[in-house]
C-alpha cells in the first residue's frame, strides 16, 4: 500500500532470513498481491493474510493494518506447502 509504513517484527524478519525471502520480495508481495483470507478480530489491529508473487514463487505474508498511523507490521512471511493448499495457493485443502 503506497505511502504506509512497514514494519517488520523480528519473527517475520527471522522466518524471512531462515527462507532466503528478502524485504524487496515481500513489499513487492504486498503492493501486488491480494488478500485470501481476513481476520478482522484479531488484536490489537485487524490482519490479513496476502498471496503474492515474486517471478513464480508464491509469498504468503500475515500482515495487520495500524489505519490510524498508516502503518502494515508484518507478522510472518513463507512460501506455503503445497501439501496444505490448493494449487493456486488461495485456499486450503480439506
Amino acid at each position: 500500500m503506497a505511502g504506509w509504513n512497514y514494519i517488520f517484527r523480528v519473527h517475520a524478519l527471522q522466518r524471512m532470513f531462515e527462507r532466503k525471502i528478502s524485504l524487496e520480495e515481500v513489499i513487492e508481495a504486498l503492493e501486488t498481491g491480494e488478500t485470501i483470507e481476513s481476520y478482522p478480530e484479531d488484536y490489537p489491529y485487524p490482519s490479513r493474510l496476502v498471496l503474492g508473487w515474486r517471478r513464480k514463487r508464491p509469498l504468503h505474508i500475515v500482515v495487520a493494518e495500524n489505519k490510524q498511523e498508516q502503518s502494515l507490521i508484518i507478522i510472518t512471511v513463507y512460501e506455503p506447502d503445497p501439501k496444505f493448499w490448493e494449487s493456486d495457493f488461495k485456499r486450503r485443502k480439506k
